[in-house]
């Protein structure tokens, strides 16, 4: 069965960036680069879009595209855009408090799931669902470098299970309009998650067209990856923004049976443009 992508975290994303406006109004962060001022007392709309590539499913070897709408709405000289960072599809995340180097706030995205023709190591193993992820992060930042830690927990489909990700960050300002972020980290996976992910049941193993045996993946360590990204401010309405990334699959992840590649690639492409409205 197939899955519609597209549509569905780009439901999320416009959700979760248009809800954090109301958090936005009550205490916005001023003057943050990349989306320019709205007129006092207006209201300003950026709309885009990100396209990006990724593995079919967590160890593939093949590469699939997808896409979603993004929006930032500001009301008057509250920035929402400024507070919200799109690290993935599972992982948009809203600042909702800073104070003494420290920041916390909710995050939720989307979880793509995996059909049984991603793969011809999957051909009998069943479906897993996609699904809605709810969490939260906190960070603090220790003079240029900002440590992190964010809890993404699933919370439909048939796949209940969560990653604790760690990471730690540099962003360095090119010039007024160009600014890049460097970001290694490390993710940690319940034994849900790699039982839905990176397990083979008695009953999959039996259905197995690639005559896969069954495999019992404990929680652990699951990745480690850097990151590469760029925001460039084309225009005071205008911007660009790519990132790259790379990870490496390790642990009871890396040792099953349905892994094609250990190594796993991905890129974001995105663009918005800013829209001003007067009262």
């Amino acid at each position: 069965m197939s899955r519609s992508r597209l549509p569905s975290f780009g439901t999320v994303a416009i959700a979760v960036l248009t809800l954090g406006s109301a958090a936005g109004a009550a205490s916005a962060q001023e003057g943050a680069h990349g989306y320019g001022a709205a007129q006092s007392g207006g209201f300003s709309l950026g709309v885009g879009g990100v396209v990006g590539v990724k593995p079919k499913y967590e160890g593939s070897d093949e590469y699939e595209a997808f896409g979603f709408p993004i929006v930032f709405p500001k009301f008057g000289g509250n920035d929402l855009e400024g507070r919200v960072k799109v690290r993935g599809a599972d992982d948009v995340r809203f600042k909702l408090f800073e104070a003494g180097g420290f920041e916390v706030g909710p995050l939720a995205g989307y979880a793509f799931g995996r059909d049984e023709d991603d793969g011809d190591l999957l051909r009998g193993l069943g479906d897993v669902d996609d699904g809605f992820v709810v969490g939260a992060y906190a960070g603090y930042h220790l003079g240029p470098v900002l440590f992190d830690v964010s809890y993404h927990q699933i919370v439909s489909g048939n796949d209940d299970g969560y990653q604790i990700r760690f990471g730690a960050e540099v962003e360095r300002y090119f010039s007024p309009s160009l600014r890049g972020v460097a970001r290694v980290g490390t993710t940690f996976a319940d034994d849900n998650y790699t039982d839905s992910y990176f397990g083979i049941t008695r009953a999959q193993s039996l259905r197995s067209a690639a005559n896969l045996s069954a495999y019992e993946a404990d929680s652990g360590i699951k990745d480690v990856h850097v990151e590469l990204g760029l925001t460039w401010d084309v225009t005071e309405r205008w911007q660009l923004k790519g990132s790259a990334r790379y990870g490496r699959l390790v642990g009871d992840a890396a040792d099953s049976p349905i892994v094609e590649s250990e190594d796993q690639f991905s890129a974001l492409i995105g663009a918005s443009y800013r829209f001003d409205f007067q009262r």
